[in-house]
């Protein structure tokens, strides 16, 4: 089988030629050995086929890139450039070796502006989806530093702990939204169907029936009734929500409500306060300055309200406020982090405090998680129990008489 290939030699030089192998992988492995890195590689016609291309830059369906992905890819740059290969070829090799197709593009595409002449931090900022703007300064830094190894590590270690809080922070809130959810759509078919035919076989018994069992059927046959047009109305609501919550307004005043629901409040408070110390110890030991460190670590932040008062603070910090100072103008923010931080200050440690800081609030979050999960569950089983045994009763306790009465 022939395959054409377009590779980079030792000496950054493009080589074009055709190789044949019995497949793709054993034709890339061969090019390898000989020290070429491969850009693409196509299939030559054979026998009378149409040419098919199965180069590096495409797919046919397209893959989604993970912050596994990303973190793997961070780890696997440092040690690279720890080995002193450079970023033209370490961007090349890794394109090459990745398994997921979308981003192997997007390596090579990054790889294409760096050979421009482009720098790195500004060839992966011209991604902004995968890289936002807090990794691109992270690399940028580096840069400037010399210390581009050190900033890939300290990026993989912190997309890790970012990944680790996401999925913290889905697992409290999908199983009693799961629950709720799923009791909702069992209580709607019970009450427009199974009720419905309950109802009227106790209704041709001419039954005196108990309170429960009359709500229950009371709210049966407003179901039945207006379920065609609440369903709609209902579908029409959420979609307002959803649009309302796309918009700068609509978006605050949901965050900001979020911020009064009991025993959710401390959660999100915390995961704020982790979110902010982790990013600013990360960006501040790589040599990030701090005004521009609260810049990127606000623009990260999912809570307008909180995104708000990291903006104020970054405002102050700038006009000659100190970072500790600011942070004490801000009731949400606890004063042990201040006094914290105030001390960094005067040591010269602040990056030292702020990691100390983040894995702090990353335990206080993890005992929030915990004890939210742990509460919520005797009230869901609480709840649904009280609601089941509601529905049952206002079944059983008519049919019970009307069994005594045969």
């Amino acid at each position: 089988m022939i395959f054409k290939y377009i590779c980079i030699n030792q000496e950054n030089n493009r080589v074009e030629g055709t190789i044949d192998s019995k497949n793709l992988d054993t034709a890339i492995s061969e090019l390898q050995k000989k020290d070429l890195t491969v850009i693409s590689i196509k299939e030559g016609i054979q026998k009378g086929r149409n040419e098919k291309n199965v180069s590096v830059d495409s797919a046919l369906f397209k893959q989604k890139i993970t912050v596994k992905d990303v973190v793997i890819f961070s780890r696997q740059i440092a040690i690279l450039f720890e080995a002193g290969v450079s970023a033209l070829k370490s961007f090349r090799l890794l394109a090459t070796e990745n398994t997921n197709r979308t981003f192997a593009l997007e390596l090579t595409k990054i790889a294409d502006f760096i050979e421009s002449g482009t720098s790195l931090s500004n060839s992966l900022g011209k991604n902004p989806d995968l890289f936002p703007p807090f990794y691109v300064n992270m690399v940028k830094a580096g840069e400037e530093s010399g210390k581009l190894n050190d900033t890939f590590m300290y990026l993989a270690d912190h997309l890790d702990r970012e990944y680790e809080l996401s999925q913290k922070i889905r697992k409290a809130v999908t199983y009693p939204i799961f629950v709720v959810a799923t009791f909702i759509i069992v209580l709607t078919i019970m009450l427009l169907f199974v009720v419905p035919k309950i109802s009227g076989m106790f209704a041709e018994q001419n039954m005196t029936l108990p309170l429960v069992t009359r709500i229950v059927i009371g709210l049966s046959n407003f179901v039945v009734d207006y379920f065609i047009y609440a369903f709609p109305c209902l579908i029409f609501f959420l979609w307002v929500c959803y649009k309302y919550n796309k918009t700068e307004n609509g978006k605050r005043y949901f965050d900001s409500r979020k911020l009064e629901i009991p025993l959710l409040n401390d959660f999100y408070k915390k995961a704020f306060l982790t979110r902010l110390s982790d990013n600013m110890n990360t960006m501040i030991t790589s040599g990030v300055p701090i005004v521009h460190a609260l810049e990127i670590t606000a623009n990260v932040l999912d809570n307008l309200i909180y995104r708000d008062m990291v903006i104020r603070i970054s405002k102050k910090v700038e006009s000659g406020v100190p970072f500790s100072k600011a942070l004490y103008d801000e009731e949400e923010i606890p004063n042990i982090l201040v006094q914290m931080v105030r001390i960094g200050e005067e040591t010269g440690k602040i990056g030292y405090v702020l990691k100390n800081l983040a894995n702090f609030y990353k335990r206080e979050l993890d005992n929030s998680i915990d004890n939210l999960i742990s509460l919520i569950e005797p009230i869901m089983i609480v709840g649904l129990g009280i609601g089941v045994g509601g529905l049952v009763a206002a079944i059983l306790l008519p049919m019970y008489s009307l069994a005594s009465n045969l």
